[in-house]
């Protein structure tokens, strides 16, 4: 066991003195996540080489510490940040922000990504040849990372894509003996030991002979046949699905992944939005069923959104939605890091309530005139239940004529989005959802015990009849999030909007 005093040191001689920061004020905003997580840690370092990030990991084990991988420290999924203060060694946080490096294989049909690539950077090497990765806007606005969607399974709104997986890494663990251990499963020739797979990464010495294609997957390949068996006993995509479980895939920090090889995507063309809305769950049900089984075009995306979450999306994400509408998703990444930093350094200022740059910046968005289209706040005033319908390629006119058809005896309606209306339904649901909407709604609430609990329920069969099922699920006492909130609201709002996208049978 080595001493505190003497492993800072030899982390310091490792990565340099300035990529090492051990004062809590300095290293708040990456012990604290975007959506949910805290506690303290020991140090905060920043390999700038994957063969400085294998020698860091090698003196963490050696000293018995606890590690965290952290990317990009959205908080979505949590994991990256310590979570209360109750471990039982001390906890070093790895951050890969330095390590963001990405290349490109056989032309960008595949991609080998570094521990700090974001989503973001793939998706702009991609864009000039017409291909997309795994997920596009949603998380890559925060500047989530590449490796973090793949160590949490995470994504699975684009329905034909499905969660974020892969059987091609290269990853460190801990072996019996207790040593730390390379694995190289990339398929790509690099050499054996671990300085030689390291440095030629790190120099980027790929060449395509090293290559090899083995029949192993970068992609959940099998998605689309699990979504469209609707009369499965089972969801198509879950947390912790031991079928999506593969090494690095799913392996939520148990494993210090260092490169993933992943497929990208064909981009969509001729995408249209079909706004959706209706007073009656069930015909949602009836749409989603139909759509699932019956077209021979699948949805690029299906989104829900109750009425209420319309409506603290548009109050208290507005900012967000200004932000990214007028400045672009590139410049996301850069505001959530200088609200981070600003967040850190307010914390220690007694003068300043919690939650400051949330409410400054809501306070600024409401400075601006009402962002939503007409025929959005048209909708959401008859209709208490709204679906987001994205289709692609021939799928466009063969939903066309199914909804037309459909609500000339269905309860409800439907409009064709203009590209500009598409654009920012998406947007909307994201500022309710991952862009953190509901959570800021919750923040100024917490000192009155207020709290929003999401509820997802799990099996496919409850279809929509779980908005009248949670009223006998919810335990006695449960917070309930407006002064004068009925326990209807709480069900329709809370339940219905923070589970997950509404075409995958997680929920129904």
């Amino acid at each position: 066991m080595t001493d505190n005093k003497t492993f800072l040191n030899e982390l310091a001689r490792l990565v340099g003195h300035s990529h090492l920061l051990t004062d809590p004020a300095k290293t708040a905003r990456y012990r604290k996540g975007f959506r949910s997580g805290q506690g303290d840690a020991l140090a905060v370092v920043f390999p700038g080489s994957l063969l400085e990030l294998w020698r860091v990991l090698n003196a963490c084990v050696n000293a018995d510490k606890i590690i965290l991988m952290q990317a990009a420290n959205t908080g979505l999924t949590e994991g990256s940040t310590p979570n209360g203060n109750d471990y039982d060694r001390d906890i070093v946080i790895i951050s890969t922000q330095r390590l963001d490096k990405l290349h490109l294989l056989d032309n960008g049909q595949q991609v080998l990504a570094w521990p700090g690539t974001t989503l973001y950077a793939l998706e702009k090497a991609l864009k000039p040849l017409g291909r997309e990765p795994h997920s596009v806007i949603g998380s890559s606005c925060i500047g989530a990372s590449v490796i973090g969607g793949i160590c949490n399974n995470s994504g699975g709104s684009l329905v034909q894509r499905g969660p974020a997986y892969t059987e091609m890494s290269l990853f460190a663990r801990i072996d019996d003996q207790g040593k730390l251990q390379l694995v190289n499963h990339l398929g790509i020739d690099l050499g054996h030991t671990p300085e030689q797979i390291l440095s030629k990464l790190d120099d980027e010495r790929i060449k395509d002979e090293d290559v090899r294609h083995d029949g192993r997957h970068a992609h959940d390949h099998d998605y689309v046949t699990r979504v469209r068996d609707i009369n499965a006993d089972t969801p198509a995509r879950y947390n912790a699905d031991p079928d999506r479980l593969f090494e690095s895939s799913g392996c939520a920090g148990k494993l210090a992944v260092f490169a993933v090889r992943l497929d990208t995507f064909a981009a969509e063309k001729n995408q249209q939005v079909f706004y959706i809305g209706t007073n009656q769950p069930a015909v949602l049900t009836e749409i989603r069923r139909h759509i699932l089984a019956n077209f021979d075009n699948l949805p690029v995306a299906g989104e829900y959104m109750h009425r209420d979450i319309y409506d603290i999306a548009e109050q208290y994400g507005k900012d967000t939605f200004l932000m990214i509408d007028k400045l672009g998703t590139d410049k996301m990444p850069f505001f959530f890091t200088l609200k981070g930093r600003t967040d850190a350094m307010l914390e220690k200022v007694k003068f300043f309530r919690p939650h400051f740059t949330d409410r400054a910046m809501q306070k600024f968005g409401h400075l601006f005139p009402s962002h939503l289209p007409p025929r959005m706040k048209n909708w959401r005033d008859k209709y208490e239940h709204h679906l987001l319908l994205k289709m692609a390629g021939d799928g466009v006119a063969e939903a066309q004529r199914w909804l037309n058809e459909f609500f000339k005896s269905a309860e409800g309606g439907f409009f064709t989005c203009t590209p500009e209306e598409g654009s920012k339904a998406f947007l909307h649901r994201f500022a309710a959802a991952a862009a953190g909407a509901a959570i800021r709604y919750q923040a100024p609430l917490l000192a009155r015990r207020f709290v929003i609990r999401p509820y997802t329920l799990m099996k496919w069969k409850i279809s929509w009849r779980w908005i009248s099922l949670c009223a006998a699920t919810i335990p006695t006492g449960s917070s309930i999030c407006r002064r004068k909130s009925t326990a209807n609201w709480y069900i329709n709002s809370i339940t219905a909007t923070l589970c997950a996208t509404f075409f995958i049978r997680t929920i129904s």
